[in-house]
C-alpha cells in the first residue's frame, strides 16, 4: 500500500518545478518527473595516461519514466508480484561499448590479445524502489560486430582530435545478434550520522544471462555525504555496480563521495570468447574479475553529476598492462 504523504512534508526547491521529498518518504512518494541521462566511460577520462586498449569506451543515453502513473498496469502488477510494495519506473537506454587490443597500430592484431569488438544494445528496465532497496529486471537486445559501428565511432573521433586510426578493425568479432536478461537488487543500509554528515553502505547483487554475457556480480559501496536517500548510488554502463539513473532529491543540494569493491564470476563474454556460431578472434577468458571504484556525486536543482574512477583486474589470460583503469562521467537531469 502506498504511504499517504502529508502536505506539510512537501516543499519546493529553489527551482519551483523540483519537488524535494523528505528523507523518510523519498522512494515511496510519487515522482512526476522523468530523468534523462548522458554517460561516457573512457580509458582517457582517468587519472592515468592510458592509450587505447581493452575496454576503450562506453557511451550511453537513457530515459527513465516518472513513477507508477506512467508505468503500464501490467508492469506495475508484475513489480508488486515480484517484489511487494514500492514505486515502479520503466527505463530505456541505448549504449555502445568498444574494445580493442593493446597494439592498435598493426593491421593483424596478436591472436593472444583482446579482439576488436563493438557492442550496440537497446536496453529496457523495470525498477521498483522502497526505502530500503531498489530492484531491477532488464532486457538488453542488440548487435556485436561491424554493425555496432565501433570502428566508425572510434576512428571518427580520432579524426576530430587529430589522432591516427586504429588499424586492426578488419579482424573484429563478426556480426551477431545479442541478447541478455538481467536481475539486480541494491540495498541501502544507513550506518551513522555525525557532524551533519551521513554514511551508508550499498550492497549489490546482480546476475545476467545471454549470448552477450553470462555472469554474477556482488559487491558494495560505502558513501559519505548529505542527502544519501536521494538515490542508490551512481550509474555505470553495465556490467558493473550501478545504482541506476533514477534519483529523487531529498534536499535542494545533496552530495557524496564513495568507494566500492565488486567481484564478478564470468561464465561467458562474447567480446572475449568470440562469436557463438562461427570462428572468430578470441582469447582465454579469466573466470573471476574484480573492480575497485572511487568517486563523487553532486545533486542540485534536479540535476546529478557523477564521476567514477574504476580499476579492474585482468579479464583474460596474458592481458598486457596489469590493472586496467577507466573513468565514468554521467549527467542526469529531471524533466
Amino acid at each position: 500500500m502506498t504511504q499517504r504523504l502529508k502536505p506539510a512534508t512537501l516543499f519546493l526547491a529553489l527551482a519551483g518545478s523540483l519537488s524535494v521529498i523528505p528523507i523518510a518518504d523519498a522512494q515511496t512518494a510519487a515522482d512526476p518527473s522523468s530523468v534523462w541521462t548522458l554517460q561516457d566511460e573512457n580509458a582517457t577520462i582517468t587519472s592515468a595516461k592510458i592509450s587505447d586498449r581493452n575496454y576503450v569506451n562506453g557511451l550511453r543515453i537513457g530515459w527513465t519514466s516518472p513513477t507508477d502513473s506512467f508505468v503500464p498496469n501490467a508492469l506495475v502488477d508484475m513489480g508488486h508480484t515480484l517484489w511487494g510494495d514500492g514505486k515502479q519506473r520503466i527505463a530505456f537506454d541505448l549504449s555502445q561499448s568498444i574494445f580493442t587490443p593493446t597494439d592498435t597500430a598493426v593491421v593483424h592484431p596478436s591472436p593472444y590479445d583482446r579482439p576488436y569488438a563493438g557492442v550496440l544494445t537497446g536496453n529496457f528496465y523495470l525498477t521498483e524502489d522502497n526505502d530500503h532497496w531498489r530492484s531491477t529486471v532488464g532486457l538488453q537486445i542488440g548487435l556485436v560486430g561491424p554493425g555496432a559501428l565501433g570502428e566508425e565511432v572510434q576512428n571518427g573521433f580520432h579524426d576530430i582530435i587529430g589522432q591516427g586510426h586504429n588499424m586492426g578493425w578488419g579482424g573484429q568479432i563478426h556480426n551477431e545478434p545479442v541478447i541478455e536478461l538481467l536481475s539486480q537488487r541494491v540495498w541501502r543500509e544507513p550506518i551513522a550520522q555525525f557532524s551533519g554528515l551521513e554514511t551508508d553502505v550499498l550492497p549489490d547483487l546482480e546476475v545476467g544471462a545471454g549470448n552477450l554475457r553470462v555472469y554474477a556480480l556482488t559487491g558494495a559501496a560505502l558513501r559519505l555525504g548529505q542527502g544519501l536517500n536521494s538515490d542508490y548510488g551512481v550509474a555505470r554502463v553495465r556490467p558493473g555496480m550501478t545504482g541506476g539513473d533514477a534519483f529523487t532529491p531529498t534536499q535542494p543540494f545533496a552530495w557524496y563521495v564513495f568507494a566500492g569493491l565488486d567481484g564478478q564470476a564470468v561464465a561467458h563474454d562474447i567480446t572475449l570468447d568470440g562469436n557463438t556460431f562461427e570462428s572468430s578472434a578470441h582469447v582465454s577468458r579469466q573466470p573471476w574479475v574484480g573492480e575497485a571504484e572511487l568517486g563523487f556525486a553532486l545533486l542540485y536543482q534536479g540535476v546529478r553529476l557523477s564521476y567514477t574512477q574504476v580499476v579492474q583486474t585482468q579479464e583474460f589470460h596474458g592481458q598486457h598492462g596489469g590493472l586496467h583503469e577507466a573513468g565514468s562521467l554521467a549527467l542526469s537531469a529531471h524533466f
